[in-house]
């Protein structure tokens, strides 16, 4: 079921400063909750990376600061998975990441609901902020994913009007991202050692995007249809050379009893002139 805060008719007016982080500041270290977060992100990085989507002026992490300083106070939300088009300067040690002054806005946040409640509707607009409130009202992330992987529930909201407004599914139960080229939805089954549901890519055809495993059965089996085929051409190529060969037997054969005909008629036109020459000595 989807489930949309109501924020009070007037947001607080809050004044909003990019600044990056200094160097030393020390960032919460808030453990995940559970094993299925971080195998969650994974798939999702892992997916888009062997699709080639993925480019080094791009962020796409999990458990990773997004920071913005709000009525003085720095702010700090690290989503279960995040994704930012355009960096100014890539880095690969980076701590955190303050939109608009070092790159685009994240274009979207998802969020993993476990049993211990993060506050993902939270619409508290009172620092340090519910991260529905943060995302929606301060950042302004285009669009906010909520999952619940027990039970595969996907709420997809986009930001309309400075509100997010839920999002309806295609028929097939994935939500079209136009920015990314993509369907987001939810898939059933069992990778490594986790059997449930999982958040995954479709192209915009609506085609399952493989997984890394997936993806090497897929070329193990294109090798083998690969193989078959080229067998199969090896026996017709085998088969168009037997064939060309009966055909020269055919031929010579049909040479030997030409040569054999003219020689018998060599032979009887031989044997008439001797018996003509005889007949005329007589």
């Amino acid at each position: 079921m989807t489930i949309t805060p109501i924020l009070k008719p007037k947001t607080p007016t809050h004044e909003i400063i990019w600044e990056i982080l200094p160097d030393d500041f020390q960032l919460p270290d808030d453990p995940v909750d559970n094993l299925t977060q971080p195998l969650l992100a994974s798939v999702l990085r892992e997916i888009l990376e062997i699709a080639g989507f993925i480019t080094s002026e791009m962020i796409i992490a999990t458990n990773f600061g997004i920071c913005t300083k709000v009525d003085g106070k720095t702010a700090v939300k690290a989503p279960d998975w995040v994704y930012v088009p355009h960096v100014e300067t890539p880095k690969s040690d980076r701590r955190s990441y303050t939109p608009h002054t070092e790159g685009d806005l994240p274009l979207i946040v998802m969020e993993f609901i476990s049993e211990t409640e993060g506050g993902e509707y939270s619409v508290n607009p009172h620092y340090p902020y519910g991260k529905w409130y943060f995302y929606e009202q301060i950042l302004q992330i285009p669009f906010y994913v909520i999952f619940q992987p027990d039970e595969g529930i996907l709420e997809c909201y986009r930001l309309e009007n400075g509100r997010y407004q839920s999002q309806n599914s295609n028929e097939n139960g994935l939500y079209w991202l136009e920015e990314m080229n993509l369907f987001l939805g939810v898939w059933e089954g069992q990778k490594v050692d986790r059997s449930g549901y999982w958040l995954r890519w479709w192209d915009s055809a609506g085609n399952l995007l493989p997984w890394a495993t997936e993806r090497i059965e897929l070329e193990r089996q294109q090798a083998e249809l690969e193989r078959q085929q080229a067998e199969l051409e090896r026996q017709r190529a085998d088969q168009e050379c037997q064939r060309a060969d009966q055909e020269r037997q055919r031929a010579d054969q049909e040479c030997q009893r030409a040569d054999q005909e003219h020689q018998e008629k060599e032979e009887l036109l031989k044997q008439l002139n001797e018996l003509t020459q005889k007949l005329k000595e007589k």
